[in-house]
């Protein structure tokens, strides 16, 4: 709204009035704004689903200071939405598609989480929302961003190529001069760092047949990426602060790859694809960045309030959206890999039990307890058998979350790191 009002005035000669020109201005009016926002309002709504009696339900799992939280207000994750939207709304670029299905997502995705969370306060138990409905908004989300991204006649990209310099004989790096549609991602080790799903359907010949299920390809990644990374958050949300740090360092990452991406003379320096348009996305990331740090100052150890599925599912999605439209959702498996290690540590027990159970006839574990960080949190038991008993001490819960957020930054870096080794 306040983008829009300063584009009316442009030629009027106002001082300061193409300063919304710029994305760096617009990104930290974005961040300081959401921080604010999450700060002043958070403490109202805590209050208000204090109220409300909004609580958290506590199962007993035997974990040290656990049942201290029972009745901590969740759905916290409203405080977020709010504080990632309004700024946006105010200085973000509405006729930006990229911006748009950013939005998009994060109503969608939060309109899942809310269900959810409605649910289990209704009920009073930890089930919520059914598993196959989320995973319907999950896919449906997919099918909202793969389409768009297929059929917009805005989405469009131009590809890094190398080519000889004749005069001083040394490679360089251009962009082709028209701007392309086509299902291109960026992958790490690879000397252009390009790869089109197209590739995986040339075998059938015609390029039109080849080029739509190149697409269809890309489209059904897409719905996998999505339900993925949101579940992989969901059951990351598990210790006070833990998802919401860790989330914030993926965004500071995606948002430098957004800007890289989005210039074509960094692109062309870093040897990345050039997708104008997509520099936009750097407004939502700073909003985005700045609601967690604002939410942090109240669901940091001790929390006072918790995101909720509210939070977690959107956190989860927008990350997804965001690095798929940036063409790095192939970077995805080491950027948010505490998220998917989160996931795999679940399926692998639970895999591991049904086995051991049909076999010995008692169930075994590989952890002392999933998801991943809860093992650290429990104490060893002699008595309970499982193929990792380390550590025998728990681990406090601070702790823990730092140790997760330390290595966040490491798996950030390591992105980078791989899109120069080629």
């Amino acid at each position: 709204m306040i983008y829009a009002l300063f584009q009316l005035f442009q030629d009027s000669g106002i001082p300061g009035v193409r300063l919304m020109d710029y994305i760096t201005f617009r990104a930290g009016v974005s961040f300081a704004l959401a921080m604010i926002i999450a700060l002043v309002f958070g403490h109202d709504i805590i209050r208000r689903l204090q109220r409300m009696q909004v609580g958290e339900v506590i199962r007993n799992l035997g974990l040290e200071g656990q049942m201290k939280k029972t009745g901590t207000p969740t759905m916290g994750g409203v405080i977020i939405i709010l504080a990632i939207l309004v700024p946006c709304l105010l200085v973000g670029n509405l006729t930006n598609v990229y911006m748009i299905l950013m939005l998009i997502a994060t109503v969608w995705m939060g309109s899942i989480g809310f269900l959810d969370d409605y649910r289990k306060l209704k009920y009073h138990n930890k089930d919520g929302l059914q598993g196959k409905y989320k995973v319907i908004g999950q896919i449906g989300l997919g099918l909202i961003v793969g389409l768009t991204m297929w059929l917009s006649p805005s989405i469009v990209m131009s590809e890094n190529m190398e080519v000889m310099n004749q005069i001083n004989h040394e490679t360089e790096v251009v962009h082709s001069l028209s701007m392309v549609k086509s299902p291109q991602t960026t992958i790490p080790f690879v000397k252009n760092n390009n790869f089109n799903y197209e590739w995986l359907t040339s075998w059938m010949g015609d390029s039109q047949t080849a080029e739509t299920a190149g697409w269809i390809v890309f489209i059904i990644v897409v719905i996998v990426v999505v339900a993925a990374v949101s579940n992989g958050a969901n059951l990351t949300d598990g210790l006070d602060g833990l998802c919401a740090g860790t989330s914030a360092i993926i965004g500071v990452a995606l948002a430098i790859m957004a800007y890289l991406g989005g210039n074509i003379i960094y692109s062309g320096y870093l040897n990345i694809m050039y997708i104008p348009g997509s520099e936009e996305l750097v407004v939502y990331a700073a909003a985005f960045i700045g609601a967690l740090v604002g939410f942090l100052w109240y669901n940091a150890f001790p929390a006072q309030v918790f995101m909720g599925d509210t939070g977690s599912l959107t956190l989860g999605g927008i990350l997804a959206v965001f690095a798929i439209l940036i063409r790095k959702e192939l970077l995805i498996p080491l950027l948010c890999l505490i998220f998917f290690i989160e996931d795999l540590s679940v399926i692998m027990q639970v895999s591991y039990f049904k086995l051991t159970k049909r076999k010995y006839g008692q169930g075994r574990r590989i952890f002392k307890m999933t998801p991943l960080h809860h093992h650290f949190q429990k104490a060893g038991d002699p008595a309970v058998k499982c193929l990792i008993n380390f550590p025998k001490l728990p681990i406090p819960e601070s702790k823990i979350v730092v140790r997760f957020w330390i290595v966040g930054i490491l798996l950030a870096a390591l992105t980078f790191v791989t899109l120069k080794i080629r």
